[in-house]
């Protein structure tokens, strides 16, 4: 059951920028209002706040640490003082902006990237359940988690690590999708392979996109906005019987 009010929120985390942007923007443009989360790029997601305004959507930026639990309940108890949330994009991650051999990753790395990558989408997971489940009160919904295709190959000699806790999406997609199916909630993943976001140019390989086009049949990255396309298709009507998917968003890879 989900709200067909008008008011519907959608909370996008890790939104400041490259996919989680794109999807701010996608949601604003189906009627969401659209809370802009970030960690640290307050310039960037505000960027994205006034292009959503200025296009004639609503969009609210919000800072927190999803790895912190108390922000993540700070950042729904914002997004539902505007409005009902029924909606939760789970695209905040980072590699550690470092490529290598897992070896040469340092433990403080290591363990952040699991803190934001994992322990973060649990903590939002939890608190997405908390306030759209039926049995909770809530009007249902949908969660959908960003994984990646790094999963299948896992990534070797750039981010083992990352590929890691992508893994470990999936599985907590499938799980808690089964979990609360009878409880007005749909929970599904999108897994892009290769796509033209900032993220290689922070780890120092600004063209590790274009050097993978060979490998990928269809012969290119994805644009961010094919990304989002496939999360808005997730959260309609038209995906309704659909939950604890993983849907490759990698150009045949």
């Amino acid at each position: 059951m989900e709200d067909e009010s008008g008011n519907r929120i959608a909370i996008v985390s890790g939104a400041s920028r490259g996919i989680g942007a794109a999807v701010a923007h996608a949601a604003a443009a189906a009627g969401y209002g659209v809370v802009v989360n970030y960690s640290a790029d307050a310039e960037g997601a505000h960027a994205v706040v006034r292009r959503v305004v200025a296009q004639g959507g609503r969009a609210l930026a919000v800072q927190a640490d999803v790895s912190q639990p108390a922000d993540v309940v700070r950042l729904f108890d914002e997004a539902g003082d505007w409005g009902t949330v029924t909606a939760v994009i789970n695209n905040a991650a980072i590699t550690g902006n470092q490529i290598g051999t897992l070896v040469e990753v340092p433990a403080e790395k290591v363990q952040r990237v699991v803190d934001v990558n994992v322990t973060g989408m649990i903590f939002m997971c939890q608190e997405a359940v908390r306030r759209l489940s039926t049995d909770h009160g809530g009007n249902g919904g949908n969660i959908v988690n960003i994984s990646s295709t790094a999963t299948k190959a896992g990534s070797p000699g750039t981010w083992v690590h990352y590929a890691a806790t992508k893994g470990a999406v999936d599985v907590l997609t499938v799980g808690l999708a089964s979990e609360v199916a009878k409880q007005g909630i749909r929970v599904n993943a999108v897994a892009p392979g290769s796509t033209k976001t900032g993220l290689h140019a922070a780890a120092g390989m600004p063209d590790r996109v274009e050097k993978l086009n060979p490998t990928i049949p269809m012969g290119r990255g994805a644009e961010p906005e094919e990304v989002a396309a496939a999360v808005m298709w997730l959260m309609s009507g038209e995906a309704g019987y659909i939950t604890g998917a993983v849907l490759p968003v990698a150009g045949g890879r």
